[in-house]
């Protein structure tokens, strides 16, 4: 069974985003099958920092659907995997005003290891979000007359 990317598309509407960073990601098993199946939702989700270490909190993963009494819980915090060095680049970057981070998408790599992309982002304002929409219709429109 061919594992699916998983996308937030509200992100890249609501977020300039700056730099992106591939992290792994602390799941527990009956989560891993249901990430196999596409039953994830970046409803709210975003990044934070205790104690040094970046958790991911509102990423619902829906429960495995042949689980036993010992399924995970659809929405807790996970845990994300980052070098020192790039959680440091990190937090020196969220000190700045107007940045968070934010999850991009969900993936396994080549070795089968659940991976998340973050990105660090600065929020749109209203005009921004329809400058976007505007030229995804012109985007649009261009590929509907080259056809």
């Amino acid at each position: 069974m061919a594992a699916k990317e998983m996308l937030n598309r509200q992100a890249k509407f609501n977020y300039h985003i700056e730099d992106k960073y591939v992290a792994g990601i602390v799941l527990l098993g009956t989560e891993v099958k249901s990430v196999r199946e596409g039953k994830v939702s970046f409803n709210d989700a975003f990044c934070l920092f205790d104690d040094g270490e970046l958790w991911l909190r509102g990423l619902y993963i829906a429960e495995y659907s042949h689980g036993t009494v010992n399924n995970h819980i659809a929405v807790h915090d996970r845990k994300l995997l980052l070098t020192k060095r790039e959680l440091k680049r990190l937090q020196a970057a969220l000190k700045e005003k107007g940045l968070t981070i934010v999850p991009l998408r969900v993936f396994f790599n080549d070795k089968n290891l659940a991976k998340v992309e973050i990105g660090l982002g600065k929020g749109k304002k209203l005009h921004d979000k329809r400058e976007t929409i505007k030229s995804r219709d012109t985007e649009r429109e261009i590929k509907r007359y080259l056809k």
